[in-house]
């Protein structure tokens, strides 16, 4: 007899009749730039074992690598059927968040976001892709362009099954009008112990309207993964020596020793109260934790039990908000 496979706890995705396992996996770190250091044959190792502790939903971009993340993924996924994939199109003017002012059809327009999908499902391996994203986006957009139309030719024809939109780095409230209007199924957005702006109204309407969301970054790109002192180096190239560049790495560390006072726990307990923190919210759906390495599956795997956190932790948690944007 063999032994049946674990499962990890699920959600519903909003309104999409999809159910993702609480911890998805993020793939910008295994695309080859940005995150530097990853190895594909351990990146596919870790991407398999995700999925043999069932793991079920992988976040990947056509900006990740330039396509090599699609590409990876596609290769396990197709060796194991169920697995949901969420992609992303990169804006077309390569504006990084978009720009207030810019025109929809300056980032995306119908056809651009045809063949944008038409590569990503190349790269995948793959006729249709579980959730498509706009990588950024702006609320001013709605009533403007011809975004829609592409998006709904997607989806009539079958390659997009949902669609949703990843929004501007702390930007939570440049988002709403989008998904009280009706024309978004899921968001991605940033929500962690530091930046806590999402709960003050974005999530709420999310769960008025029956929007999944997909948290990104709930462990602060590594300050809240235990390892991150003021002596840490990172590769030359790796996107981190920007965001932690200066004295931030410094700055980091009383806002951690903060939160171990607070909960009366050492640093490397820091990540599960951190990630358990993001998935205490009703309204989340899944958190996308980038795991390079088989460990880090293994250690982030075991916390989608369906377990919260106890109200005096989420309590002392919501104290140590921080503003800061380390992207800018």
């Amino acid at each position: 007899m063999t032994n049946p496979k674990p499962t990890m706890h699920q959600r519903p995705l909003g309104s999409t009749g999809l159910h993702v396992t609480e911890i998805g996996y993020g793939a910008w770190g295994i695309s080859g730039k940005q995150w530097i250091g990853a190895d594909d044959s351990e990146s596919t190792r870790a991407l398999e074992r995700y999925i043999a502790l069932g793991g079920n939903f992988i976040d990947t971009a056509l900006a990740y690598g330039e396509g090599h993340s699609e590409k990876l993924v596609g290769e396990v996924a197709r060796r194991n059927p169920g697995t949901l994939i969420a992609t992303k199109i990169p804006p077309k003017n390569g504006k990084w968040p978009a720009q207030p002012g810019s025109h929809a059809d300056d980032a995306f327009p119908a056809d651009y976001i045809v063949s944008s999908t038409e590569t990503s499902l190349r790269n995948l391996g793959m006729e249709s892709v579980d959730v498509q994203q706009f990588h950024v986006w702006n609320d001013s957009w709605l009533g403007e362009g011809s975004w829609r139309e592409g998006v709904e030719q997607l989806k009539k024809g079958g390659q997009v099954k949902h669609f949703g939109i990843s929004i501007n780095d702390h930007q939570p409230e440049n988002a709403i009008k989008a998904i009280e209007e009706g024309w978004v199924e899921t968001v991605q957005v940033i929500y962690n112990v530091f930046d806590q702006t999402p709960a003050d109204r974005l999530l709420d309407v999310c769960q008025q309207h029956g929007v999944g969301v997909i948290v990104r970054v709930a462990l602060d790109e590594g300050s809240l993964s235990d390892n991150v002192t003021p002596e840490t180096q990172f590769p030359e190239s790796d996107f981190r020596n920007h965001y932690f560049r200066g004295e931030r790495k410094s700055e980091l560390q009383p806002h951690l020793r903060a939160i171990e006072q607070a909960l009366g726990i050492g640093t490397a307990q820091i990540p599960e109260k951190a990630l358990r923190f993001v998935l205490s919210h009703p309204a989340v759906s899944t958190v996308i934790v980038g795991m390079r390495s088989v460990k880090n599956v293994e250690r982030n795997a075991a916390l989608a039990d369906g377990q919260g956190l106890p109200q005096s932790q989420l309590e002392k948690l919501r104290g140590q908000r921080w503003d800061k944007n380390w992207y800018s």
